[in-house]
């Protein structure tokens, strides 16, 4: 999510009317409720549904509602407004919130994914790849300011190429329809997100040749996170919710790709079973899911290059000015 978006933003959701006290709800089971709102509906989001398919909350005394709030702008806004208790996003949004002026801010608690979550994928096999071949080629990229393209142009320019004069790089094409550009022509070579990389090779449309989580390092790619104001007043409740997302992260470590996509199969009815399958163990291979919810200072650190090295960064906010590891430290001791 570009930080420019974010003045009108934050003007939505200080007006929006569905804006209620933030606090938890409780069900009629007794259980502390919390809404969460996911960016996106995602195989890279694993842990989460194994939380609640394994019972994980439920046996921390939680009720959870599932929300998909499409896109950076809209997670953010309906967090913002109290529409939702917590935000599975990336870290990025948190820190253009900050820098645009709040005084309660998105605290960043507890870590799900810890890489880029995108493949570059190619029109044709090639098994002795080189970075040195985007150079001159047609790049069908994701949205300027989200984390898959500053991941992307970020290990571009690790590689010695400029995003902007070595190739033809294309962003003006929406997310959900980057991958039917591709099928249709557009490009040479397309970054893609799981399990679209895998329905791709199957049906011979294109093949995966390197991974930008590979390459771009340990970032807090994905994170809960919740407004200061909402964890102050429910400690309890987050150190809860932090205890079932670890018992999840030590649950997925410790099986593999087949068991952990019969797991998260009721959210993924339109996928076939084999390509749930090797879209997780891809993930499992390159250590795309955090074996823990702490968000350390060289993970925040790197992300902080990658914003920087994409232009959409006005200073860097410090570590400790917008994560809490507090509650992923206590779950660590907790699930032992």
């Amino acid at each position: 999510m570009n930080k420019r978006s974010f003045l009108s933003l934050l003007l939505a959701a200080v007006l929006a009317a569905t804006a209620v006290l933030a606090g938890c709800g409780n069900g009629d089971s007794g259980k502390a409720t919390v809404r969460i709102g996911e960016v996106t509906r995602s195989l890279f989001y694993a842990p989460e549904y194994v939380a609640i398919e394994k019972g994980f909350f439920e046996e921390e005394g939680l009720n959870v509602e599932l929300t998909t709030t499409p896109g950076g702008d809209k997670t953010m806004t309906a967090l913002l407004s109290n529409v939702i208790d917590v935000a599975l996003v990336g870290s990025e949004t948190s820190i253009y919130v900050y820098q645009q002026g709040t005084d309660d801010p998105i605290i960043n608690f507890a870590q799900l994914t810890q890489t880029d979550g995108t493949f570059l994928v190619a029109r044709e096999a090639d098994d002795s790849f080189d970075w040195n071949s985007l150079k001159g080629s047609v790049f069908l990229g994701q949205r300027v300011g989200g984390m898959p393209q500053m991941a992307g142009e970020f290990t571009l320019k690790k590689y010695g190429i400029d995003p902007k004069a070595d190739l033809e790089l294309i962003q003006n094409v929406d997310f959900a329809n980057i991958a039917a550009a591709f099928a249709s022509g557009t490009g040479d070579y397309v970054q893609l997100f799981e399990p679209t990389a895998s329905i791709f090779e199957k049906e011979g449309q294109g093949h995966v040749v390197a991974s930008f989580g590979a390459e771009s390092g340990h970032l807090p790619y994905t994170v809960f996170m919740a407004k200061q104001s909402y964890i102050n007043k429910n400690k309890k409740t987050v150190q809860s919710f932090t205890n079932a997302i670890h018992k999840a992260q030590l649950w997925v470590e410790a099986n593999d790709a087949e068991a952990i996509a019969d797991a998260v199969l009721p959210y993924f009815e339109n996928v076939d079973r084999d390509i749930l399958v090797s879209s997780i163990d891809r993930y499992k291979q390159q250590g795309s899911f955090a074996a823990d919810p702490i968000i350390d200072e060289a993970e925040w650190n790197n992300l902080l290059d990658v914003i920087t090295s994409a232009g959409e960064l006005d200073k860097r906010t410090e570590h400790h000015e917008l994560v809490d590891t507090s509650y992923a430290e206590e779950a660590i001791e907790a699930v032992k």
